[in-house]
């Protein structure tokens, strides 16, 4: 009889190559989506509004849809509003997008990964982009923080797990 790991897969060699252990890697990613406008220009690069910084909103969103028996897209949804005074300075709106093959990964595995390190792995081209289009809109490149996707994971389970015991509590 074969031995079993964790995950479930047997230590068997299979024909042809064929290989029954767990895999995922990164197969391609891209540009779902990109607008960028500047709705105030000309009057947003008056020398008035050159000398304060712009505010800005930053959201963040992550998605992940199966588009095969082993595929799973992964998207990051940046947007990012920036206010001089009163004035919208800039909008941005990307969705960066990641193709991720996984095999024989148990859905206790898939998940984490799928939302925590598919974004991390994402997270450096998307913030380049967003760099590299507000500063061809002719304002400083914005370079975003990097983010702890583990982290706000983890903390969106315990909130999904506090929030059971609270439905649970009151039934």
């Amino acid at each position: 009889m074969d031995e079993q790991d964790i995950t479930g897969a047997t230590d068997a060699t299979l024909p042809n190559g064929a290989d029954n252990g767990p895999a995922i890697g990164m197969i391609s990613q891209y540009v779902k989506d990109l607008s960028f406008e500047s709705p105030t220009a000309p009057a947003v690069f008056s020398s008035e509004n050159q000398q304060q910084a712009p505010q800005m909103d930053v959201e963040f969103g992550i998605g992940t849809t199966q588009v095969g028996d082993e595929f799973h897209e992964v998207t990051l949804k940046i947007e990012v509003r920036a206010k001089m005074g009163d004035q919208t300075a800039f909008i941005v709106d990307l969705t960066y997008a990641g193709l991720f093959g996984a095999r024989n990964v148990p859905e206790e595995h898939l998940r984490p990964f799928l939302l925590a390190q598919a974004p991390t792995l994402l997270f450096p081209f998307a913030r380049r982009i967003v760099a590299d289009v507000t500063r061809d809109g002719n304002f400083t490149p914005l370079l975003l923080d990097p983010i702890d996707f583990g982290t706000l994971y983890q903390q969106q389970l315990e909130a999904q797990e506090q929030q059971a015991e609270g439905v649970i509590g009151n039934a």
